[in-house]
């Protein structure tokens, strides 16, 4: 050791500069170099595998934005033939060449509010094997001004990276028009709405050259669909929805397929098909959803069981926490006239809604607690609670009797103010033209009078 330290201070004084000894330092960077993969090994023990990537990553690298329906893929339920159709003919268009032929990146499926929009998306989904990335209407809007754009950009790019991988992806934003469209003049347009919408334009019309806020880069990554979903896209902007960007599919599903989706709602319930028919049958207006809260409502009483044989006191503890694990409810007998019978209280209960707008009690009516003026409007109500004055009321008098003294005493009688102008006689109530047009003493005065004189004239 003492020759190899002498050699190196040999050869640093021949050359008279300042020469470091690696073979002295390497045990100290070796000691570090020991507590990174200390370090490494912790961190790897504290984080889920699926979002580690090496060696023990797995092969599909799943975040938070990316769904998994692979549940869905054997789950049963009922899938549209016209809904799968599309939605398959549009991920298809995406992934080949068609010569010279301009495929709408964009899929815009709206329809009326609960018809199954989302789920039909999600079991298509399932049926091709892709695990879309997904959005909702509540991330494209920030505090910050840009982030809802900058966020799109960044799905885009993360189920690109997928498609780079060898598997299928797609983009799927729920609710567009929640988040970035006008619902009347109530609701405000703000930049963010303004940004996601350009953003979209962009990405539709250049979908393989997306990049990222402050990168400038011209890579070319592979082309992702997107599939949207909402009620109203007139409430979009019209250039984003027009047809070289986006491919409109107006979802309104047919008896058959109410019929296909409520079996597969009560499937493991053992309603019968006959059943399932005779519920569609009278209830015709209730949309998809509705089936779902009825078979959900039925399982009440069983709950009240649970409740009382629980008691209300020790309730939370046997819910929350609880050695036991979560309770188990057995199956409840779901005959017709039991569905029919929870059905029609639904359907009150949305009747209620409609019918007792409080609302319009409250606020344009605007009558005082316990009055008997419920559901009038302002002028209705006015009209209901005025009593004119009779017509033999005397008229208060403006004489110099009053308390105060007169404004007009110093100036000459023609400009006092006449008595009838200031009391409320019945003429008041009924408009006459005398009273709103201008008197001819108030027109008549020259213009050639000097500036007191006409002050006081006017």
């Amino acid at each position: 050791r003492h020759a190899h330290k002498s050699s190196c201070v040999t050869v640093a004084r021949r050359s008279r500069t300042p020469t470091v000894c690696m073979a002295g330092r390497a045990g100290k960077w070796k000691a570090m170099e020991l507590n990174d993969d200390i370090d490494e090994q912790r961190s790897k023990e504290m984080v889920n595998q699926k979002f580690q990537m090496g060696t023990n990553a797995p092969d599909v690298y799943q975040g938070d934005s990316r769904a998994n329906l692979s549940k869905l893929a054997d789950s049963g339920f009922y899938i549209a033939p016209a809904f799968l159709d599309k939605l398959t003919v549009h991920i298809a268009k995406n992934f080949v060449k068609l010569p010279k032929v301009k495929v709408p990146l964009i899929l815009g499926i709206w329809g009326g509010k609960g018809q199954g929009k989302s789920f039909q998306t999600e079991l298509a989904f399932a049926k091709l094997g892709i695990n879309p990335i997904t959005m909702s209407a509540g991330e494209l809007e920030s505090g910050n001004a840009g982030e809802p754009a900058k966020l799109v950009r960044q799905r885009y790019r993360e189920a690109a990276d997928i498609i780079t991988k060898g598997q299928m992806c797609a983009l799927f934003i729920n609710d567009l028009d929640a988040g970035a469209g006008r619902m009347g003049g109530s609701t405000q347009y703000t930049v963010n709405n303004q940004m996601v919408n350009a953003t979209l334009m962009n990405i539709a019309d250049n979908p393989t050259n997306v990049q990222l806020p402050g990168v400038y880069q011209n890579d070319e990554i592979p082309r992702v669909p997107i599939v949207t979903t909402g009620n109203d896209f007139s409430t979009l902007y019209a250039p984003l929805i027009r047809d070289g960007r986006m491919e409109k599919f107006y979802w309104s599903p047919t008896r058959e397929d109410r019929i296909g989706i409520a079996c597969g709602i009560f499937q493991s319930d053992g309603v019968s098909r006959s059943d399932v028919e005779t519920l569609v049958d009278t209830f015709p207006g209730q949309s998809i959803d509705f089936f779902g809260a009825l078979r959900a409502r039925v399982y009440d009483d069983k709950v009240r069981e649970f409740i009382s044989e629980t008691g209300i006191e020790n309730l939370g503890g046997r819910l929350v926490n609880s050695r036991q694990g979560k309770p188990q409810f057995s199956p409840p007998a779901m005959s017709i006239q039991i569905l029919l019978n929870y059905g029609h209280m639904l359907t009150q209960e949305q009747d209620n809604v409609a019918q007792v707008q409080l609302s319009r009690a409250y606020l344009s009516g605007a009558e005082l607690p316990g009055s008997d003026q419920a559901g009038l409007s302002k002028k209705e109500y006015r009209s209901a609670s005025y009593t004119p004055p009779p017509a033999s009321s005397a008229a208060p008098s403006y004489s110099s009797q009053s308390s105060e003294p007169s404004r007009y005493s110093s100036e000459p009688a023609s400009y006092s103010p006449e008595p009838s102008r200031y009391s409320p006689e019945p003429s008041r109530y009924s408009p006459e033209p005398s009273r709103y047009s201008p008197e001819p003493s108030y027109t008549s005065e020259p213009a050639s009078h000097d500036k007191d004189d006409a002050f006081y004239s006017w």
